[in-house]
C-alpha cells in the first residue's frame, strides 16, 4: 500500500454492528519498511521470569524512526478526518517531550498541513522570566529536536498554566487565535486519544488476533503503558466486541485509574457512537488500570533505570524512562511476585514507542547511575601500523 494515500477503510466484521457510525477512511502514513503488521517476539532471554510464564513484545515502535509508537495508529483516522475538513494546519498539546506532538508534528508536513504545538514545561515552579527564557531558545534533544527540524510552531505553557486551563482549552484557544487570521486549523486532542482516535487500537486488536492464531501463540493477556487513554480504551473495546478474551492490562504514567476509566466511559466509548445494543459494560468490566507513576512522570528511579539496561542487555528490546521502562518494570515485577497467579499465563506487552525521549532522558543524567563507568567502556590506542 503506498504511502500517504488516503484509503478507504473496512472495520472488522465483529466491530461494523456495534457503531452507529464507523470511519470511512484512514491515511496511510507508514511507508513499506515500517512493518505492519509490526511484529511479536518471544522475550526468551530476559531472566529472572518464573517457571511457566511466556512473555512476548508486540513491536509498535517499528511502524516508522520519526514518526514510530502507537500514536502512528490514532494519527491516521484523525489526519483523515483532518484532510477530509479541508484544515491546513493542525493544533495539538502535550508535554515538552511530547510523543504524540512530535509524530502530529511530522505527519502534518507529510501531508502538506502546518503544524503548532502547545508544550507544558516539566520543570515545576517555573518563573515566567523562566519560561521564556526557554521558549526563546528550546534544547534541542530528543521529540523537541524533531519538533523544530519539523519547523512546527511552539506555544510553551508551565505545568501550573496547564493544569489552570487544561489541554483542550489550550488547544481551542490556539484554534480560535488560528481561525481569527484565516486560517483553517483542526484540533488533534492530546494523545490522539478521542473516539476516532481510538479506532487506531481497536483495529489493532484484528492484527493481534489474526498473529495470536497464525503464529499460535496463544495469548492470554495483553499488556501496556497508558499515558492518554485512547490505546486503553481501543485495546480493551476491541478484546470485548471481537470475543478475544484476553486480560487486558494498562499502566498508567500519569493520572490515576479513575481518571482513565471515567475517559473511556464518559468521553471515549460515547465520542464512538456505541449502539446501546452492543451491551458494552463499564470499562471497569474491560480492563486493569494501575498507576506505576512512581517518582512522577518522565522521572525513572536508579532501580527502574537499571532494570531498562537489563532488559537491553539480555534481550536487545530498548525501552523509555517515560512510558514502555515504566510499564514494563511494573509487569515484570507482577509475574515474579505472583508467580502462581500468573503460572501458565502467555503475556503480549506491546511496545509503544518513546526512543526519542530516552535521548532527552541521558542528556539531562538520569541514566548515570544504571550506567556508571566500567570495564567495558575505555579508549584504546590504534598501533601505529595500522
Amino acid at each position: 500500500m503506498a504511502m500517504l494515500s488516503v484509503v478507504r477503510y473496512t472495520p472488522p466484521s465483529w466491530a461494523r454492528a456495534a457503531f452507529r457510525t464507523v470511519p470511512s477512511e484512514r491515511v496511510r502514513l507508514t511507508s513499506a519498511c515500517a512493518e505492519r503488521p509490526t511484529p511479536v517476539f518471544p522475550m526468551r532471554n530476559l531472566p529472572g521470569l518464573p517457571e511457566g510464564v511466556e512473555l512476548f513484545v508486540k513491536r509498535d515502535d517499528y511502524t516508522g524512526v520519526e514518526l514510530s509508537g502507537n500514536k502512528v495508529r490514532k494519527l491516521e483516522f484523525i489526519f483523515a478526518d483532518a484532510l477530509k475538513m479541508g484544515a491546513d494546519c493542525v493544533v495539538t498539546c502535550g508535554g515538552a517531550q511530547s510523543n504524540h506532538a512530535r509524530a502530529t508534528a511530522i505527519a502534518a508536513r507529510m501531508l502538506g498541513l502546518e503544524p503548532f504545538l502547545v508544550l507544558r514545561l516539566e520543570e515545576p515552579h517555573v518563573s515566567e522570566a523562566t519560561a521564556e527564557a526557554i521558549a526563546a531558545d528550546p534544547p534541542l534533544v530528543g521529540n523537541l529536536l524533531v519538533d523544530r527540524l519539523a519547523g512546527a510552531q511552539l506555544r510553551f505553557v508551565t505545568k501550573s498554566e496547564y493544569s489552570k486551563h487544561g489541554s483542550e482549552s489550550l488547544i481551542q484557544g490556539l484554534c480560535n487565535e488560528l481561525q481569527s487570521q484565516g486560517r483553517r486549523p483542526f484540533a488533534v486532542p492530546v494523545g490522539g486519544s478521542s473516539g476516532l482516535g481510538c479506532w487506531g487500537y481497536l483495529e489493532a486488536v484484528a492484527e493481534m488476533r489474526k498473529q495470536d492464531v497464525d503464529e499460535s501463540l496463544g495469548i492470554t493477556d495483553v499488556a501496556f503503558a497508558c499515558g492518554s487513554g485512547g490505546t486503553a480504551a481501543g485495546l480493551a473495546l476491541g478484546n470485548h466486541l471481537s470475543g478475544w478474551g484476553v486480560g487486558v492490562h494498562a499502566y498508567s504514567v500519569c493520572d490515576s485509574p479513575e481518571y482513565f476509566h471515567d475517559f473511556i466511559d464518559k468521553v471515549a466509548l460515547p465520542e464512538m457512537s456505541l449502539r446501546p445494543e452492543a451491551g458494552v459494560p463499564p470499562s471497569r468490566q474491560l480492563l486493569r488500570v494501575e498507576n506505576v507513576k512512581n517518582l512522577g512522570y518522565a522521572v525513572a528511579s536508579d532501580e527502574e533505570l537499571r532494570f531498562y539496561a537489563l532488559v537491553a542487555r539480555s534481550t536487545g528490546l530498548v525501552l523509555d524512562p517515560c512510558y514502555t521502562g515504566k510499564a514494563f518494570y511494573r509487569l515484570y515485577r507482577e509475574l515474579q511476585s505472583c508467580p502462581e497467579k500468573f503460572k501458565g499465563r502467555r503475556v503480549l506487552y506491546v511496545h509503544t514507542g518513546g526512543m526519542l525521549g530516552t535521548f532527552h532522558a541521558a542528556s539531562t543524567g538520569q541514566f548515570h547511575a544504571a550506567l556508571p563507568p566500567n570495564e567495558s567502556v575505555r579508549y584504546s590506542s590504534i598501533p601505529a601500523r595500522l
